[in-house]
């Protein structure tokens, strides 16, 4: 393999190349994870945000980059997750387990997105995200999920794929 070389690197994004391959890379890490958090109930815990790159408001699972923050260094996945989903939603899992590891993207990024799945949620905090951030969450039973998605794509948003791989991989019908 060809030595890597910087294209542009910023705190937050770099571009770089190895041989004729160019490709990106979060200069603070090489995971996340995404949380497919059920409650007691069988609602799931969804969350919708605006996101510039594609310049719409996508409904998604909670997720978050592992390792970004230098106060979160040597958090282990299970903990990103658990933060995560306290933050973006106030739900705290009472358990909380890996159920999928993927490439993100394998052509554009050696990212991996590490699936969870929390249950025996309880609500401890208001949610919402952290500074910069400004994260709607939805409470959505699983036998309405389909049209709740049917409504919001016909709306104009975007669904992220992490919903349905995660339920797939949870093995959890809706």
């Amino acid at each position: 393999m060809s030595e890597e070389i910087t294209l542009y690197e910023s705190k937050w994004l770099g571009l770089y190349r190895t041989g004729h391959w160019d490709y990106v890379r979060r200069p603070n890490s090489l995971a996340c994870v995404g949380i497919l958090a059920i409650t007691p109930d069988d609602e799931v815990v969804l969350i919708e945000q605006f996101r510039i790159p594609i310049g719409k408001t996508v409904i998604e699972i909670p997720a978050g980059l592992v390792g970004d923050e230098p106060e979160f260094a040597g958090e282990s996945l299970a903990q990103t997750a658990g933060r995560e989903l306290v933050e973006e939603t106030g739900y705290d899992a009472g358990k909380i387990e890996e159920i999928l590891a993927s490439p993100t993207s394998p052509g554009m990024t050696p990212e991996f997105t590490h699936l969870f799945l929390a249950t025996e949620l309880s609500k401890v905090a208001e949610g919402g995200g952290v500074s910069g951030e400004n994260i709607t969450s939805h409470i959505v039973p699983l036998k309405e999920l389909r049209s709740f998605l049917a409504a919001r794509q016909a709306k104009g948003d975007a669904i992220d794929f992490k919903i349905h791989a995660a339920l797939a991989a949870a093995n959890i019908p809706f």
